[in-house]
């Protein structure tokens, strides 16, 4: 059995809503903050909270950030990014499934979705979201709870995360306001299957860095998953313009 590094039951939770409190402020501060609020706070934020976790005790294993498992992370990083590739690509071209990538928060200029993809993405969404679910929140869990525990946990807070940024899915997303309806009604469904949704995703990226041991290979399914959907998405709006 791996050695648990000794903290008490107080000090774990007083940590664990520590870290919820500043993600919290965070998740506020993007929704009603400045524009770019999220790029220049998501590092320092992940810093913060890598700091926060290595007081707590937390390795840098337990943080899936050991140098030991950078391979095996690159690896299933790169066979990641290629599935989701694939499975958007063939996405994109079927008239049934198209619908899902006709999303008005993302019709952008070919300049702007560059940008917003390969630097807004991982700095301001991606890296902070992966340090602080899949490396701390993790790492905190299963460190005295197991593994199992802090998949739930971390997912159900990830989830949880996406409350706000879900509140108009129904009117941007078409495929999502065609089938939940538009009004109140639909935004309470379109919120609920968005963190019923990403609740979901939580627990694929909480396995993916178990079995990698690196927080790489989720990072790059995260990334993939919406930068590489924000690219099709941009892409076929250009080509309807």
């Amino acid at each position: 059995m791996p050695h648990r590094n000794p903290i008490s039951r107080r000090r774990l939770l007083l940590v664990l809503g520590a870290v919820v409190a500043i993600l919290a402020a965070v998740n506020v501060a993007n929704r009603f903050g400045p524009p770019g609020t999220g790029l220049v706070a998501g590092p320092l934020v992940a810093l913060i909270l890598v700091l926060l976790g290595r007081r707590a005790g937390l390795t840098w294993h337990d943080l899936g950030l050991s140098r030991r498992t950078l391979l095996p992370g690159l690896k299933y990083a790169v066979g990641a990014v290629l599935a989701v590739g694939v499975v958007y690509a063939i996405g994109a071209v079927i008239p049934f499934t198209r619908p899902a990538f006709e999303d008005v928060r993302y019709h952008l200029h070919l300049s702007a979705a560059l940008m917003t993809a390969f630097v807004v993405v991982p700095l301001g969404t991606v890296l902070l979201e992966e340090v602080a679910f899949r490396g701390v929140l993790l790492g905190l869990v299963n460190r005295h709870r197991g593994a199992v525990w802090a998949s739930i946990t971390s997912s159900v807070l990830f989830g949880l995360w996406h409350i706000l940024p879900s509140l108009r899915l129904n009117d941007a997303n078409r495929a999502v306001g065609d089938a939940v309806g538009t009004g109140a009604g639909g935004q309470a469904l379109a919120v609920t299957g968005a963190v019923a949704f990403t609740a979901v995703a939580g627990l694929l990226l909480c396995e993916l860095r178990r079995r990698s041991g690196s927080l790489l290979a989720a990072a790059a399914l995260h990334w993939a998953t919406n930068g590489l959907g924000l690219l099709v998405t941009a892409g076929l709006a250009a080509g309807l313009a």
